[in-house]
């Protein structure tokens, strides 16, 4: 009897829990299917969504000033080429100028530069090509002028590199560019060096400003002639037709050591072994005594960075683009400078500047 009933139990409960669940079935199927849930991939979303913005670190400028061993100096100038426009020509000037580097630093790099391309372009270029090869950056100076012998060539590059092997066993000779007729251009050069006792072969590297580009063969050919051995770089100063003149301006090894270890001499500066500090372009903006001050001031204070000065100034190069603001250059020059001996200097009108507003560059090779 007592498991009849427990029998009893279970099966009425039983009954009532399926009833219940029918019930709630029941229920269910009246309400409708569940609602479907979408579940995003998170692959997807990811692949809609807008990357964020990169941003690309701007380029390092050059250092105000660096500093070299002399004697391990070498110097080169990049081939012409007229294959596209300023940017490719710079990047091609650059491969070739990198491609040679193992081993050597390169120091200086100036940058002679004609056409309408922006001369801030080039600076630019030579800041990525050197951060891309993970290697120092040298001082700059850009400038431009009027046009190169080869037509469709808007850059040239001449490169001063330290290199592990000596070159300028005794010192050097920095002849600076003189003034005159185009036929007699390459005169001071010759004269510079036979009072050093000095022979052609020596010289490293020429630099001329003449002023018209249809007269640059001829110097080439003097060049060949009277330099074989001798990088070189040949341009008009001005787009404009000008008066016949022409500068050249020079690099040599010395063939003995000077009895100073500084001699300056009719606008040559004869240089013993040691460290030199080079700096980059400087600019003015106005054609008056303190603007001009104020770029000698710059100068002043990269080269004190590196330990040397303007009072040990041996060279200086002036890149005016108005007569006025070259006499005035001249003038402050014997505030900033040795005025018992004043440096070797090169100075030529020419078409341009990296700033469009700028009168006056000038950089400078000091002794320390």
């Amino acid at each position: 009897m007592r498991m009849f009933s427990r029998l009893t139990c279970c099966a009425v409960g039983t009954a009532l829990i399926a009833g219940s669940g029918y019930a709630y079935g029941k229920k269910k199927l009246a309400e409708g299917p569940p609602p479907t849930v979408v579940i995003e991939s998170k692959k997807k979303k990811k692949k809609d969504e807008e990357p964020p913005t990169q941003i690309l670190p701007l380029p390092k400028d050059p250092p105000a000033a660096i500093t070299a061993d002399s004697d391990r100096l070498a110097f080169d100038v990049t081939p012409l080429s007229a294959k596209g426009l300023l940017s490719q020509q710079t990047r091609d000037a650059l491969r070739y100028a990198l491609s040679g580097t193992k081993g050597t630093t390169i120091v200086r790099l100036r940058a002679f530069v004609a056409g309408s391309g922006d001369l801030r372009r080039v600076q630019t270029l030579v800041s990525e090509g050197f951060a891309e090869k993970k290697l120092p950056l040298p001082v700059v100076s850009v400038v431009q002028v009027g046009a190169f012998p080869l037509e469709g060539a808007q850059v040239q590059i001449e490169l001063t590199s330290v290199d592990k092997r000596v070159h300028n066993e005794f010192g050097l000779a920095l002849i600076g560019g003189q003034l005159t007729h185009t036929a007699d251009a390459l005169q001071p050069i010759e004269k510079a060096i036979a009072q050093a006792q000095t022979p052609a072969s020596n010289v490293r590297r020429v630099t001329c400003y003449i002023s018209s580009i249809e007269l640059a063969g001829r110097v080439q050919a003097d060049l060949r002639q009277h330099f074989p051995q001798a990088e070189s770089t040949v341009m008009q100063m001005q787009r404009a037709p000008i008066p016949d003149a022409a500068a050249c301006e020079a690099i040599a090894a010395l063939s003995k050591a000077p009895a100073k270890p500084v001699e300056l001499v009719n606008g040559t500066a004869l240089l013993a072994p040691g460290k030199l500090a080079f700096s980059g372009v400087q600019l003015a903006f106005k054609n008056d005594q303190n603007d001009v001050r104020i770029a000698y001031s710059r100068t002043e204070k990269g080269l004190e960075a590196v330990g040397a000065t303007l009072k040990r100034a041996v060279m200086i190069h002036f890149y005016p683009l108005t007569r006025g603001i070259s006499e005035t250059a001249r003038v402050v020059e014997t505030e900033f400078c040795n005025k018992e001996a004043l440096p070797a200097s090169t100075l030529v009108i020419l078409e341009g500047l990296p700033a469009q507003d700028a009168l006056l560059g000038l950089d400078v090779i000091s002794v320390l």
